[in-house]
C-alpha cells in the first residue's frame, strides 16, 4: 500500500470557466469522471507542471513533503523536476527512436539495460524492441509508453483518456492490462476519462466535474449507488430521469412520465427529480408496488441486451444472449422503491 499523499488545490480562468480542484490521493486510483472540455485535462497538466495555475498549492509527501507549486510562495517546480508519469492520449512516443530507445529515454543520464529489459518483458514487448512506433499498433504502443513511464519510477501517474482512440476490442484487452498494471504498481495514479465504465473498473474513489467544478467525489462504488445530483445522475449512466411532483414523504409524481411512484427513503425538500436505471426494472404482476404497463412498448434488440422504451418515454435494459431472438415481453414491470433515486437539481 502507498504511504504518499498528493494535494491539490487550485484555480485556473479558463474561456469558458473558472477550473477550482480542491481534493487529496493517499492511495490507489483516484478517477475523475466528466464531460469534454469541463476541466479534467487541464487538471492532470498542471500536475504534472505542464500548465500553470493562476492560484493555489500542489505538493506531494512521500515521507517528506515536495511542494510542487505554490502561488504565495512562488514555488513551480518544472515537470522534469516532479517524479510525475504523464500517459499522454496520443502517447507522445519518439518517432525516430526504436522500443527500446523509447523506453530508456525516461531514464534520462542513468539509462540502466537491466531496467529497460525489465520493462521489455513486463509489457511484453519482447521481440519489438528495434521497431519504431509507426511500426506498431495501437495497444503496442500504449505498452512501450507506460514502459517508458514505469522505468523511472514515478511517484504518481497521469492516464489522460488512455482508451479514446481506440476500437472496442482493443480497449478491452488493455483495460485489463492496465488493471493489472495497477495492481502492482506501488505509488498514485489519476485516471481522466468522460467513460463512466472505465471509471467504475479502474478507480477506488472518483471526482465528478461539471464546467470547472467538482460536483461529487467519494469512493467509486458510493457515487455511482447514490449520486445525489442530477448531473451526477446522467454522468455515472442513468438512464431515466424525471422531476417530480411530491405527494407525501414516501410517494411522489414523476412528472416526465406520469406515473406515482412509492420511494423507500423520505422525500426532502431539497429533492427535486428523480432517477431510475434502466436494468432496475424486473417483471411483475398488475397489483405490485410501482408497477408500469408495456403495452405499446418499443423494443430494440442488440446483440447482448434488449432495449425496451415504455410508451411514456421510460427505458429498461435486460440481457439477452446472442442467439435469442424472441422477447417475451412481459405485460407489467415494477421497480424496487430502493432503487428509485432521489436527486437535487
Amino acid at each position: 500500500m502507498s504511504d504518499k499523499l498528493l494535494k491539490v488545490d487550485i484555480q485556473k480562468e479558463l474561456k469558458e470557466f473558472n477550473l477550482e480542484m480542491d481534493f487529496e490521493l493517499k492511495q490507489g486510483c483516484l478517477g475523475i469522471l466528466g464531460p469534454s472540455g469541463c476541466g479534467k485535462s487541464m487538471t492532470l497538466k498542471s500536475i504534472a507542471g505542464i500548465v500553470d495555475p493562476d492560484s493555489g498549492f500542489i505538493s506531494l509527501n512521500t515521507g517528506e513533503e515536495t511542494v510542487y507549486y505554490d502561488s504565495n510562495k512562488k514555488t513551480n517546480l518544472k515537470p522534469q523536476k516532479r517524479n510525475v508519469g504523464y500517459l499522454f492520449q496520443n502517447y507522445a512516443l519518439f518517432p525516430n527512436m526504436t522500443v527500446e530507445e523509447n523506453v530508456a529515454v525516461g531514464l534520462g543520464e542513468n539509462q540502466d539495460k537491466k531496467i529497460v529489459s525489465e520493462m521489455i518483458e513486463r509489457f511484453h514487448l519482447q521481440g519489438l524492441e528495434k521497431r519504431y512506433p509507426r511500426q506498431l499498433s495501437g495497444g503496442q504502443q500504449q505498452r512501450v509508453a507506460l514502459a517508458r513511464i514505469l522505468a523511472y519510477g514515478p511517484d504518481v501517474i497521469l492516464l489522460d483518456e488512455p482508451f479514446s482512440a481506440m476500437d472496442t476490442v482493443l480497449k478491452e484487452r488493455l483495460r485489463i492490462e492496465l488493471i493489472k498494471l495497477l495492481d502492482y504498481y506501488n505509488g498514485l495514479s489519476i485516471l481522466v476519462t468522460h467513460d463512466r465504465d472505465e471509471a467504475f473498473q479502474f478507480c477506488d474513489e472518483i471526482i465528478v466535474m461539471d464546467q470547472g467544478k467538482i460536483i461529487a467525489k467519494g469512493p467509486t462504488h458510493d457515487v455511482f449507488e447514490n449520486p445525489g445530483k442530477v448531473q451526477v445522475a446522467l454522468l455515472t449512466g442513468c438512464k431515466n430521469i424525471s422531476k417530480i411532483e411530491v405527494i407525501d414523504d414516501y410517494h411522489l409524481k414523476a412528472l416526465e412520465w406520469g406515473v406515482t411512484f412509492e420511494v423507500f427513503e423520505k422525500i426532502t425538500s431539497n429533492i427535486s427529480h428523480i432517477g431510475i436505471r434502466a436494468h432496475d426494472f424486473t417483471p411483475a404482476e398488475k397489483e405490485d408496488i410501482n408497477v408500469l404497463d408495456t403495452t405499446d412498448a418499443a423494443i430494440l434488440e442488440m446483440p447482448f441486451e434488449w432495449q425496451v422504451t415504455l410508451s411514456n418515454g421510460l427505458w429498461w435494459k435486460l440481457d439477452k444472449l446472442i442467439y435469442d431472438h424472441e422477447l417475451n415481453l412481459p405485460e407489467y414491470i415494477k421497480v424496487d422503491p430502493k432503487n428509485i433515486i432521489l436527486l437535487e437539481e
